[in-house]
């Protein structure tokens, strides 16, 4: 017979193969939470030993986005794919509720994004992007909000930035995040369904399957086309387009360089890590990664490479994060977290100076942990976080010398 250490390690390993994550945490020793529910366990180790995950909370439900608060460099805003946002206190792990939005949940929609603008601590301007359950049809709406910069207490929609319509449930996307130079960039799927059936991906006159920039300066509700965005002269395509050819971008991220890191979710082959510039094509459907979707040969000029690609072997639904700039984990130092939803599997790029397919990426491959990474985050320290989007519990990364923080 099987030691009991061999076959708790057994069980572990076929319940994370088949994904039963949360049998996979109870076999990994997990604890008790504050309510005195099963909580997954306090750290997860990763493939690389100068690396672990360390949890700072619990309880939350299908988080979608992790946003530090601007002028509040111990709260975290965190979203949750039901239409609940609730302020993480990372001190003490302890979360309260902030605003509820009424969504349609179905599929991939839901309350996706969340955006504080430049000047937040003095307008308490934020935005959101959803899929509102007041719409009469699919849509996903960006909204403008406020609240009070400095307890963070009234929140309350003051305005509608746009409504997109949606075709189908998934494919959202829902990303949203100011850039430097103060503009708002918005993130829209190519409308769902499989394999685009609409052709939105190159159709420029659509908002689906684009990232967006606006000027949201001017009010509370619709926005200005910037005059200098790469398409104003085009009339092929929607002057508030900055980049086009997108499938279903779940997270993007600007570097310390000012660089838009984007994570594409593939189809069938590939999922990619885009840095796109101002004009940009990333290829879908002509493409998925670097090669011809659906056909044998396919046009690639004016198409822009992805700098790195993984297959089905690894994952199959790319989770784009952040680029790590604190002292919590050294070895994350400057390098662009991104994680597989599925598969559970992590990776900490050194992303290359240039978008070339020729370039190189430094791959620290940090190994498959037993989450559903949902979403990253960065706090005010550079300091990098992950969301489980079975559990419901948040991680930081740090390193195993790092002094413990009180278990939440």
């Amino acid at each position: 017979m099987a030691s009991p250490n061999r076959t708790r390690a057994l069980l572990a390993a076929l319940a994370l193969a088949a994904g039963l994550w949360g049998l996979s945490a109870w076999l990994a020793g997990a604890d008790r939470g504050p309510d005195g529910a099963q909580g997954p366990p306090l750290r997860h180790a990763t493939a690389d030993p100068r690396v672990i995950l360390r949890r700072v909370a619990l309880g939350f439900v299908r988080p979608t986005d992790l946003q530090a608060v601007p002028g509040h460099p111990d709260t975290v805003a965190v979203l949750q794919k039901d239409g609940d946002a609730r302020l993480l206190d990372l001190r003490t792990g302890a979360h309260r509720p902030w605003l509820t939005v009424a969504v349609r949940t179905r599929s991939e929609q839901g309350l996706l994004g969340l955006a504080f603008a430049p000047d937040f601590r003095t307008s308490g301007r934020f935005y959101l992007h959803s899929s509102p359950a007041d719409a009469a049809e699919r849509v996903g709406r960006v909204s403008a909000w406020r609240c009070d910069p400095g307890t963070l207490a009234q929140p309350r929609q003051v305005g509608v930035v746009l409504e997109v319509a949606q075709p189908y449930a998934n494919h959202n996307a829902g990303q949203l995040t100011f850039g430097p130079d103060g503009m708002l960039y918005v993130g829209f799927g190519d409308g769902g369904a499989g394999g685009d059936p609409h052709g939105h991906g190159q159709n420029g006159r659509t908002l689906l399957g684009t990232l967006l920039r606006l000027d949201v300066d001017g009010g509370d509700d619709g926005y200005r086309v910037p005059g200098d965005n790469p398409f104003v002269d085009d009339p092929a395509v929607h002057d508030a387009v900055w980049a086009l050819g997108l499938r279903n971008p779940w997270r993007f991220t600007f570097d310390p360089h000012g660089r838009l890191v984007v994570a594409d979710v593939g189809q069938n082959r590939w999922e990619e890590v885009d840095l796109v510039s101002p004009g940009d094509n990333l290829g879908w459907k002509v493409r998925e990664g670097r090669t011809c979707f659906d056909a044998e040969t396919c046009p690639t000029e004016g198409l822009r490479d992805p700098v790195w690609t993984y297959g089905r072997d690894e994952g199959k639904s790319v989770t784009g994060g952040v680029v790590a700039t604190g002292d919590g984990a050294p070895a994350l130092r400057g390098r662009y977290l991104v994680g597989d939803f599925v598969s559970g599997h992590l990776w900490a790029l050194q992303l290359p100076s240039a978008a070339t397919p020729t370039t190189p990426v430094g791959v620290l491959d940090l190994g498959v942990v037993p989450l559903m990474p949902s979403t990253f985050g960065r706090l005010s320290s550079g300091d990098a976080l992950v969301a489980d989007f079975a559990s419901g519990a948040v991680y930081r990364f740090v390193s195993p010398a790092a002094s413990p923080a009180p278990p939440p």
